[in-house]
């Protein structure tokens, strides 16, 4: 029966293997199966996706061609024929799948006659055309026209010059569509007259708009609208021209279709390229059921270009898996070979155990008798043996230092210490065993703590506390000491065992974090976190004895200064002083904290024998104006203080920090080294700078900047000889804002530089339009701001706006402050040399106010002195005023520099400075700034003052 079983047992064993063996097959062969399909699929995705990406890339380069023409004609203005072909000559050798660019141009009927005349002299026997019936010929009488201006290239497309177009419902929809997105525009694919019957192409369309400026909104774009710019494309010729230049074009096994269109029809197929047909795998004609698992692949992709929708459909033709699967079937293949040796293995290998059991279980029986008292008594000797090691061991071993004192009052000697204990002490085991541990104590340690030690132990009990002794060489040592009795068979206490614990460098890290998280490591004052604890403390303090508490902000004044030159070493010396004496200056009572770079804040409680007082504060300001000696160099710093009262400027610390905050910066704005207290105003003022800040960063993108003009008179001619723009700003709330308000705003935040640069194009643009319409000899002037002229690219700059907007040089004027030329006279001299070489004019703006030397300024290559509306006001009642701008008057004659005098208001000040031989003037007794539409209807009225 037994040999049935062990057969039934063998057999079961190898039918187990095998079955395991064929699932584990199975299992790894539809595993990577998954795995090489999904690798397969990996790889066409990529490919599909960098097809995609390829090209969408390539249709937006197009697509920008056609930008790069309108921004040309937008900023050219009205380009002739020649500029518009040398423009767009190269464009055409480097992009030959655009077939022609061309200009259209609205023309309204009653400026038909006039246009066509204009055009005879390019094209002789020129009229506007229209296309019917396939033919040419005149165009019949209508309200406008939408006609082609220029083209280029001129050969092949002689005929569509003067074409009206604007019957064309295709390319009509195409502009109207560009109109209302601000953005090109494309029609759908029609045939191409330039092409084949088989090509096909599209118009790309982008309006051009009067003044060369896109308008912000639909309405005004309809408006300013005077026609467009259109680039032909050939569809077929630009893919494949894009996938040339990525070198996809060799990879034939991907098939590819695009549709253009709102859906993927036959009839909006512009290109098409099929897979290469894949040769059929011998094991597929081996084992036909292996066909059943080719399957095709594909994806589409959709993007819009120009307004209109692509549909991309990519293609791969139907793979074998007999291509694609090696692994998967090598690996069927070898585990079912596996298996089944396994299988007759385990089969063997049981029989076999099967005997080598019976033979061992024999003799076993034999001996297990014998063994069995044997064993049971060493294994008690030796665990016994083994728990007495392990714990000698582990008391040795331990990183803590272990104590074991006899329970025999009263001095609890010591009998046993560990090596640790001599670690963390300093005391070898024969200087600790036989005394008490209270020569551990020193003259300072924590004598409630051993006494609590002493009473656990009369009362033979555990206990746990944290004692401060000192180690052998006199240093301080933590330690968390527990202390446990130790009881005998018949519960007598006989010993105590102690554990100590060192915790000293917890403690000196605890220390360290609390000084960390409530000092300013630079300064040794209190930090911003331990500044809020006890400005509670304070206002807590003040509410319950009814008394006053001043918060006190101090700003030192052109700390950036002294780190740019000295270097943030001398800074940080510097902050170290000035913290030192801020806290010499004020009470023990007194509170001082670093807030953070060079911000101090001060608590100054009132107390019952002295009164908060001005006095306070101006000690505060002697001591920071002190003398400082750093490398050498003696400064002498002054600060901003800013003061908030509690409780009348706010109940809580926040509020009164930033209350103080805002007062100290009206201390800034006032001119530094002087003390503000808060005033509701002042947050007013706070918050509306703050909303102006942030509204001015957008207000450039938004389009709310405008330029008024304020004539410049030519008192000889009595003419309009020039202008000064002066920016403003439409706020769509505030309406029109001072530039006063948003300038020193602008340059705090660095946007000057943007504004600045928008304010000089825009007025060099609408100066040489001005010229244009007859008005050749005037001018415009531009204020440079301190951030501009430091710009390192400034002459360039301006040579390039100049370029671009074709105002002759001699035409802007740019006027600088003197403060501006006398920070650093060497590099501004360098500075107005370039732009004097550009051929531009220079002018000294608000001359008198600021702090010239005569000696620099005969170095200056200026040509115009401008006087400072603060002289002309009082010129005719203060004869001060009068002597300054007869010398400013002299002093220009003899420098053979012209003089323009500003804020001329009343006839009075015209004859004085008429008398003295002022050049220019300008001012409200003329005009004052006006729009530009404005100026340029006093230009032709030729207004003339007397």
């Amino acid at each position: 029966m037994q040999r049935v079983i062990n057969k039934l047992g063998a057999t079961l064993s190898a039918s187990l293997t095998l079955m395991l063996g064929l699932c584990a097959t199975v299992t790894v062969f539809v595993a990577t199966s998954h795995l090489e399909e999904d690798a397969v699929n990996l790889d066409f995705e990529r490919r599909a996706g960098l097809r995609a990406f390829t090209i969408q890339r390539g249709l937006e380069e197009a697509v920008q061609v056609q930008s790069v023409v309108n921004h040309f004609y937008a900023t050219v203005g009205d380009p002739s024929r020649e500029q518009f072909e040398s423009f767009t000559r190269p464009l055409l050798e480097r992009y030959p799948y655009v077939r022609a660019f061309s200009v259209q141009r609205f023309v309204s009927d009653e400026d038909r006659p006039v246009f066509e005349a204009l055009r005879q002299g390019a094209k002789p026997g020129f009229e506007i055309t229209t296309l019917q019936d396939g033919r040419l010929q005149s165009a019949p009488q209508q309200a406008s026209y939408l006609v082609v201006d220029y083209v280029e290239p001129i050969a092949g497309n002689e005929a569509a010059l003067g074409l009206d177009v604007s019957g064309n419902a295709a390319i009509r929809h195409a502009l109207d569509a560009a109109v209302v997105s601000g953005r090109p525009a494309s029609t759908l694919p029609l045939q191409l007259a330039q092409s084949g019957p088989d090509e096909r192409g599209l118009l790309v369309i982008q309006p051009v708009y009067r003044g060369g400026v896109q308008p912000t909104d639909h309405a005004a774009r309809r408006a300013l609208l005077v026609g467009d710019t259109t680039a032909v494309l050939e569809l077929n010729g630009l893919v494949q021209k894009i996938l040339d230049g990525a070198g996809l074009t060799s990879d034939h096994e991907i098939g590819l279709r695009i549709y253009v269109g709102p859906q993927a029809e036959p009839g909006n197929l512009v290109y098409r390229h099929d897979s290469a047909p894949r040769e059929t795998h011998w094991l597929d004609q081996l084992l036909k059921p292996g066909t059943l698992f080719r399957h095709p692949s594909s994806t589409v992709t959709r993007f819009d270009i120009a307004g209109q929708t692509w549909h991309m459909e990519i293609s791969i033709p139907p793979r074998s898996v007999f291509a694609d699967h090696y692994g998967s079937l090598l690996i069927l293949l070898v585990g079912v070979i596996a298996s089944l040796l396994g299988a007759a293995y385990m089969r063997a290998l049981s029989m076999r155990s099967h005997r080598v059991q019976q033979l061992v279980e024999d003799k076993t029986a034999e001996l297990r008798t014998t063994n069995a008292l044997l064993s049971d008594d060493i294994k008690a000797r030796r665990l016994a043996e083994r728990a007495l090691r392990l714990r000698h061991q582990a008391i040795e071993a331990s990183a803590n230092a272990i104590l074991i004192l006899s329970a025999q009052q009263p001095d609890y000697t010591i009998e046993y210490v560990n090596p640790a204990f001599a670690r963390i002490t300093g005391y070898s085991s024969a200087e600790a065993v036989g005394k008490s541990i209270r020569f551990l104590e020193g003259r300072d340690s924590d004598p409630e703590g051993f006494e609590t030690v002493w009473i656990a132990m009369r009362e033979q009990r555990e206990h746990n506390v944290v004692l401060r002794n000192y180690h052998k060489d006199g240093s301080e040592l933590w330690n968390d000491f527990y202390i446990a009795p130790v009881r005998d068979e018949s519960g007598e206490v006989t010993h105590f065992v102690a554990a100590l614990y060192d915790i000293t460098s917890m403690k000196r890290y605890e220390a360290e974090l609390e000084f960390q998280a409530s000092r300013d490591t630079l300064t040794g004052l209190i930090n911003r976190h331990m500044l809020r604890h006890h400005l509670e403390q304070a206002i807590g303090v003040a509410e319950r004895q009814k008394q006053a508490l001043w918060v006190v902000f101090v700003d030192l004044d052109r700390f950036k200064f002294v780190n740019d030159t000295l270097g943030h070493k001398a800074g940080d010396t510097l902050l170290r002083t000035v913290a030192g004496r801020l806290r010499a200056a004020v009470r023990e009572a007194d509170t001082v904290a670093r807030l953070g770079g060079d911000e101090f804040i001060m608590i100054l409680p009132e107390q019952d024998e002295l009164s908060l007082d001005t006095r306070s504060l101006q000690r505060i300001m002697d001591a920071v104006a002190a003398p400082v000696t750093l490398g050498g160099h003696t400064l002498f710093m002054t600060c901003s203080i800013g003061v908030a009262c509690y409780p009348n400027d706010g109940t809580d610390g926040e509020t009164l920090i930033k209350h103080a905050d805002i007062a100290m910066y009206r201390g800034k704005q006032t001119g530094r080294n002087n003390f503000q207290f808060y005033t509701p105003a002042m947050n007013e003022q706070a918050l509306e700078r703050l909303r102006i800040e942030g509204d001015l960063r957008n207000a450039l993108d938004h389009g709310e900047f405008l330029l008024h003009y304020q004539p410049k008179v030519d008192l000889a001619s009595g003419r309009v000889i020039g202008s000064e723009a002066l920016i403003r700003w439409q706020h769509p709330q505030l309406g029109m804002v001072s530039p006063a308000r948003f300038i020193g705003l602008a340059e705090e935040t660095g946007l000057i530089l943007p504004i600045g640069a928008w304010v000089l194009r825009t007025a060099c643009v609408q100066c040489r339009q001005w010229q244009l319409k007859g008005h050749e000899d005037i001018s415009v002037s531009v204020n440079l701001s301190v951030g501009q002229f430091l710009q390192k690219d400034l002459v360039s700059s301006i040579a390039d706006v100049l370029e671009d907007t074709g105002l002759p040089p001699v035409s802007l004027e740019l006027e600088l402050t003197e403060s501006l030329m006398m920070t650093d006279v060497e590099h501004a001299i360098g500075i107005l040399a370039g732009l004097k070489k550009l051929g531009v004019r220079l002018s000294i703006d608000d001359f008198g106010t600021g702090y010239s030397s005569l000696a620099y300024l005969k170095r200056f290559p200026i040509d115009v002195l401008k006087i400072d509306r603060s002289f002309v006001r009082d010129i005719t009642i203060d004869a001060d005023d009068a002597a300054i701008t007869a010398s400013i008057i002299s002093l220009a004659r003899h420098l053979k520099l012209r003089v323009i005098a500003e804020g001329v208001e009343t006839d009075e000040q015209l004859d004085y400075l008429r008398h003295y031989g002022c050049d220019e003037i300008q001012g409200y007794l003329f005009s004052p700034p006006v729009p530009a539409d404005k100026f340029e209807q006093i230009l032709r009225e030729e207004r003339v003052m007397l």
